[in-house]
């Protein structure tokens, strides 16, 4: 299974979101899962951001694109094929004021591309071209936004996420949110992130049996 795995918490090495994708990945290969890492950190390798030229750019046809505007383009045109390119997708996060880090949202800004990404059909309906891949956000919140607490309707980030990655074709992804963390008490952190380390190991245990599956249909298909 070739995973794409995007860290993007400014924290680093003292991240949640990052050592709980680290042991997301550990689980797969524990359920024996053969697993290739496509690595990017959007901290250190920051997609550009939208500029005038990159709008100009990306809504020419190909055959009409001047080799400035490909220029302009390289950078995205080579993260939207790692995304085409992998088996499951695994984007790990913390929240920062509701919803994501800025650095994540000009990832999203550079992989949402008309023509690669996302087509047109005959009847001008949008086909979004991720619809193969496993999708899974680890995100770790400071408050607590789950159903029925104060700040639960102040969850900008699950929608924002929701919406973009449908747009191009990832309509069922999973989410494992680490909460509250930074606004609570120790007793509260620890159970967050003991909640959030379980369920990654059920996700992790349904991928590896999706794996298996995939694996046999494609033996099947060349027997």
């Amino acid at each position: 299974m070739k995973i794409f795995h995007v860290d993007s918490s400014a924290k680093r090495e003292r991240s949640n979101s990052r050592a709980l994708s680290r042991q997301f990945i550990e689980n797969l290969r524990a359920e024996g899962v053969d697993v290739e890492i496509d690595y990017l950190d959007v901290t250190v390798d920051t997609p550009p951001h939208v500029t005038e030229a990159f709008a100009i750019a990306t809504y020419h046809a190909e055959h009409e694109r001047t080799d400035a505007m490909r220029a302009t383009l390289a950078p995205s045109d080579a993260l939207c094929k790692r995304l085409l390119e992998a088996d499951a997708l695994v984007f790990a996060m913390p929240m920062y004021n509701w919803s994501m880090p800025s650095v994540f949202k000009a990832f999203i800004d550079s992989v949402t591309r008309p023509g690669i990404t996302y087509k047109m059909d005959a009847e001008g309906n949008i086909v979004g071209q991720l619809s193969r891949q496993k999708v899974l956000f680890i995100t770790t919140r400071g408050a607590d936004l789950r159903p029925g607490n104060v700040f639960s309707s102040m969850d900008a980030l699950t929608p924002a996420l929701k919406a973009a990655f449908a747009f191009i074709g990832a309509d069922t992804p999973e989410f494992v949110d680490a909460q509250p963390l930074q606004f609570s008490d120790q007793a509260a952190r620890a159970e967050a992130l003991k909640r959030a380390q379980a369920e990654l190991a059920g996700v992790a245990a349904e991928w590896a049996a999706w794996e298996r599956a995939r694996a046999g249909s494609e033996q099947a298909e060349t027997v």
